[in-house]
């Protein structure tokens, strides 16, 4: 079956929700997007999308940020969102995007006196980060400080710097970026948050070093602190802590928890996935899927039984 979208107030087949040449946010990127995942459980033949609610309350956020204004409740959004993916019959993990957008046909560089819209596909779409293990760079590409664009938001115009990064590490053979701060401490990867192991505790970049503060990263902090009973600090992380820590990994909506094999040509650890990465990975994984009844308020399913 073809994948559809929720497009200007209504459910349309994916390939004919089309904007115009001139519409204001396609120019200047003044658009709030967000990357939901939908898990395929197959044992219980269902899909469970994880954490949506979390997601639509971010956006809504960084709707306030670009003085958008959504049409819709929370709960309506979770509502469209779910039967958008009903219509797909999807029976694999997908990736849902929704846009709150400037939708005006005008040009010309404002926030104010412009139309705005919602929508939201679905798409089926495997690993983001298609490797076992990343071989990341530290990149030459710093992350904005939040007087220039808040990082806070998931605005589409910022994401030309995660652009720069991204392609900068692939074209210099690695799997994916590390951004540091305007001040130079570590930030995160260009499309994840990042955490180091160092003597057994979990360490992360703090809010206020430009980050997304990502909802995987909450996750995954939660299960380090409830399941694993690991001590997890929030701070400034120095580069050189990069190439010292025993284990590293990624986290992200699309990309999971990613391990990290090596760091600008430096092994991390013994180059292998390290003992704490690798029990944050299958508790995440059986989160994600609905099988840990401990955590399954986070899981929305799609199909009705």
């Amino acid at each position: 079956m073809p994948s559809y979208a929720f497009f200007q107030g209504k459910f349309v087949p994916l390939a004919e929700a089309k904007i115009g040449v001139m519409t204001n946010a396609l120019h200047y990127g003044c658009a709030i997007f967000e990357g939901i995942r939908g898990n395929w459980n197959e044992e219980k033949k269902q899909i469970y999308i994880f954490r949506l609610k979390e997601h639509y309350r971010r956006m809504q956020d960084g709707c306030r940020l670009l003085q958008i204004e959504l049409q819709y409740s929370l709960d309506k959004l979770c509502q469209i969102t779910v039967e958008m993916v009903q219509k797909g019959d999807f029976q694999e993990d997908i990736y849902i995007r929704p846009l709150a957008y400037k939708s005006s046909e005008a040009l010309g560089v404002r926030l104010h006196d412009l139309e705005s819209d919602f929508l939201v596909f679905a798409i089926p779409w495997g690993r983001y980060l298609d490797v076992d293990k990343a071989r990341c760079a530290v990149s030459s590409w710093r992350r904005p400080d939040d007087n220039t664009i808040p990082p806070q938001g998931k605005i589409t115009g910022i994401y030309v710097n995660n652009a720069f990064a991204k392609t900068e590490a692939v074209s210099n053979n690695f799997d994916e970026a590390i951004m540091l701060s305007p001040d130079g401490h570590v930030s995160e990867g260009s499309g994840e948050n990042i955490f180091l192991v160092i003597d057994g505790r979990l360490v992360t970049p703090a809010g206020y070093s430009s980050i997304l503060m990502g909802i995987t990263r909450d996750t995954v902090i939660k299960l380090a602190q409830n399941e694993l009973g690991l001590e997890v600090t929030e701070r400034l992380v120095d580069r050189s802590e990069l190439y010292t820590a025993q284990e590293c990994f990624m986290t992200g909506t699309a990309a999971h928890l990613t391990p990290i094999a090596e760091i600008d040509n430096r092994k991390v650890g013994d180059g292998e996935i390290g003992p704490i990465t690798a029990k944050l990975q299958k508790l995440y994984s059986d989160v994600i899927r609905g099988r840990n009844a401990k955590y399954i308020d986070w899981c929305t399913p799609v199909y009705k039984k």
